[in-house]
């Protein structure tokens, strides 16, 4: 599907788009809400702008989706949960989505999210949990919280859509599903106009059918917003200028296997294959380390969003008459309890950790490893305390870095593999140059048979 259709009017591009999403929803389950009659009405807007020879925008009458914990004008934000059942109406977009819509691109849904987008297994107790498009026999996870997105992205139903990530949540379902995902830099998107959850680690980035059009929607998305403190001292380069440069020269930091507990011998294999291809497009590889190990990683930065969450959500986590799915009211209970100076020694801890990785990124251009230990488990798996999903994607947001994740292959038994991309903050478009050449080289990637 192309992004900026040409020869098929805007109009029907997004016709199509909807009737295949309505098409294939029973079996998804990624839908919070259909944007029918919003987006047909602006797509035949777009059309009868294209017919007078004008274009609005480079993403002219793309249709995305967009997380349901992102305002967008005209339809309740839910955030995944019982007790944002009866929200109103949003009076305005949030304003990467008005970015995003400025551009050119049409929202043409909102897409399901764990609640409140506290978890990485993309299970949802209350409001369904997606189906990955990969295995339609078997109910596998599709990665969160973005997992909606991250679904109909990889089902090819869209090109593009938003989500969130605090701890991997743009990456993981990326991963899952077999498309491409970025977490942006804290402070080049606006985070105004979406549900919070850590205002320390939250971000919004892109997941897409490739990393062109990743780049494509970042270059609109990026930019100061005074709703966002974040965004006011950020640089602002455009991810396209050297998106085709190639990486000759490059040098990247492969993390050991020892290091990676809950590596999978199928995602080994296919990172091995991953770094080989690298090698032959001209980079060196080396050997590196972090400061801590990744379940250190998985703990601090849980505990960061858990107080941060308990801060905001405390009156509905300790209502045992709020209808919130119980592993999401456990992870945010979590904050309850800690104390201020354990919340202060985190800070400095992790001050002194981001100098530390500062220092190792020094002689690296980036670090790659697998976005997942492991493919899409069964639903049926999931322990919802166990959070190895996100031991190679949390170390990411707690160090403020930037990770981009690209599929790499499918495994025997037909699931993505996905290699990440972690580079120095506001490197987001390194990463992007890194990714587009991967990408190339490793030629097109399938989508899931849906019928």
């Amino acid at each position: 599907m192309n992004s900026k259709p040409d020869t098929v009017s805007e109009y029907e591009s997004v016709q199509t788009v909807l009737e295949q999403i309505k098409r294939h929803e029973p079996k998804l389950q990624a839908v919070a809400e259909l944007l029918e009659a919003p987006a047909k009405a602006e797509a035949a807007h777009r059309a009868a702008l294209a017919a007078e020879g004008a274009r609005v925008g480079p993403l002219h009458g793309m249709p995305i989706v967009v997380k349901d914990i992102i305002d967008v004008a005209g339809v309740p934000t839910r955030s995944g949960s019982l007790t944002r059942a009866e929200n109103p109406p949003c009076e305005r977009d949030a304003p990467v989505v008005a970015a995003l819509r400025g551009a050119g691109a049409i929202p043409v849904a909102k897409s399901n999210t764990v609640e409140f987008a506290i978890g990485g297994w993309g299970t949802n107790q209350t409001v369904g949990t997606p189906r990955n498009p990969w295995d339609l026999k078997t109910h596998r996870i599709p990665g969160g919280s973005s997992s909606g997105t991250g679904v109909l992205v990889g089902a090819g139903l869209v090109p593009g859509g938003l989500g969130t990530d605090t701890g991997g949540s743009v990456r993981l379902p990326a991963a899952f599903c077999g498309c491409v995902g970025l977490k942006t830099s804290i402070g080049l998107v606006s985070r105004a106009g979406v549900t919070p959850l850590s205002d320390t680690l939250d971000t919004v980035g892109p997941l897409t059918s490739s990393v062109r059009l990743a780049a494509e929607m970042l270059d609109v998305m990026q930019g100061p917003d005074p709703a966002d403190p974040t965004t006011l001292d950020a640089p602002h380069t455009s991810p396209l200028r050297h998106l085709e440069k190639g990486i000759s020269g490059l040098r990247f930091g492969r993390i050991a296997a020892d290091a990676m507990p809950h590596l999978s011998l199928e995602m080994s294999e296919a990172f091995e294959a991953a770094l080989a291809q690298l090698h032959v497009l001209g980079a060196t590889i080396v050997d590196c380390s972090l400061p801590m190990p990744f379940d250190e990683y998985q703990r601090v930065g849980g505990l960061i969003s858990a107080t941060e969450a308990y801060a905001t959500y405390a009156e509905m986590v300790d209502d045992a008459a709020a209808p919130m799915a119980m592993p999401n009211r456990r992870r945010m209970a979590r904050g309850k309890d800690v104390t201020a100076w354990e919340r202060i020694r985190i800070e400095r801890d992790r001050a002194r950790a981001i100098a530390d990785v500062d220092a190792v990124m020094d002689t690296l251009d980036a670090i790659v490893l697998p976005t997942t230990p492991f493919t899409a488990i069964p639903v049926d798996d999931v322990d919802e305390d166990d959070m190895s999903y996100g031991n190679h994607s949390r170390f990411v947001n707690y160090l403020e870095l930037a990770g981009l994740s690209v599929p790499m292959s499918l495994t025997p038994g037909g699931l993505p593999t996905s290699l990440q991309i972690v580079v120095r903050r506001y490197d987001d478009p390194l990463a992007l140059r890194i990714g587009a050449a991967f990408e190339q080289a490793r030629g097109a990637f399938p989508k899931p048979q849906l019928d």
